[in-house]
């Protein structure tokens, strides 16, 4: 990885692989880049794949501010300008689904077009009640049974390896209380993009039939999205990327192929 920094005054570590059409990786809250080693050996090598850690996690900055989702957003444009990209594909798995819809909402001549893992349509309001109880009794610094405890609320349908398991709390003991607290806040309190105006770019929606974290409702109102569409995997938990990375690259590589454009990716310099 190598960090990357940022006209909004922040540096991120970014793994880079691939070639051709763009596509920036964007993982959910309490997660790093390390969400998509499933995922990135799957996908095409024909893509530029582009995966940060987003601020406050991994291996980028970790700055006392700046975690509301329009802060999120202006990262990922910002990390376009500095690797000198035009456009690009957004994936976002759950909350960085969330913020891939800020940048399309915000930029929309900046997106060439998302696959949104499990991602919510609205969360807006208080957080809700296990997540925050188990957030309470949050020790700082992070320890592991901290985030085992989080996995409790966060229940998984089908297998899942131990070692990636493994390797996704060992990455977030990276994060600090105070981030991932800031992080929570700044998505309950951020305004809903699809509430705020128009998302106007191809889009593909992958869900979970036995997503218990958000309601199926969302799921619809996502598909709402003009020209979008909704694939839905049955025997699914919340954690669509997780449980199902084979199905996810093989949905999210036809669908760009299919929807790719003749728009520059790559702004002259």
């Amino acid at each position: 990885m190598r960090r990357v920094p940022l006209s909004t005054g922040v540096e991120l570590a970014v793994h880079e692989a691939g070639h051709g059409e763009t596509v920036v990786l964007l993982h959910a809250w309490g997660e790093t880049h390390r969400s998509f080693d499933r995922l990135i050996p799957l996908l095409s090598p024909d893509l530029r794949l582009v995966v940060p850690d987003q601020r406050g996690v991994g291996e980028s900055a970790k700055p006392p501010v700046g975690y509301s989702l329009s802060d999120a957003a202006e990262d990922v444009v910002a990390l376009l300008d500095a690797l000198g990209i035009g456009a690009s594909w957004l994936l976002g798995t759950s909350s960085g689904g969330y913020v891939a819809q800020q940048v399309a909402l915000a930029h929309p001549e900046r997106v060439r077009g998302l696959v949104l893992v499990g991602a919510p349509s609205d969360l807006q309001g208080p957080v809700p009640g296990a997540l925050a109880g188990v957030l309470a009794s949050f020790r700082d610094p992070v320890t592991r049974d901290d985030i085992r405890a989080l996995d409790g609320v966060l229940p998984l349908r089908s297998p899942v390896p131990e070692s990636f398991l493994d390797d996704q709390e060992t990455s977030a003991l990276s994060i600090p209380l105070a981030v991932w607290l800031a992080g929570i806040e700044g998505l309950v309190t951020a305004a809903p993009p699809l509430r705020s105006g128009t998302i106007a770019v191809p889009t593909l929606i992958l869900w979970g039939a036995e997503d218990n974290v958000l309601p199926a409702s969302q799921a619809h109102e996502l598909a709402a999205i003009d020209g979008s569409r909704l694939v839905i995997y049955e025997g699914t938990g919340h954690l669509v990327l997780w449980e199902r990375p084979e199905r996810v690259a093989a949905d999210a590589v036809a669908f760009i192929a299919a929807n790719a454009s003749d728009r520059p990716a790559v702004r002259p310099r």
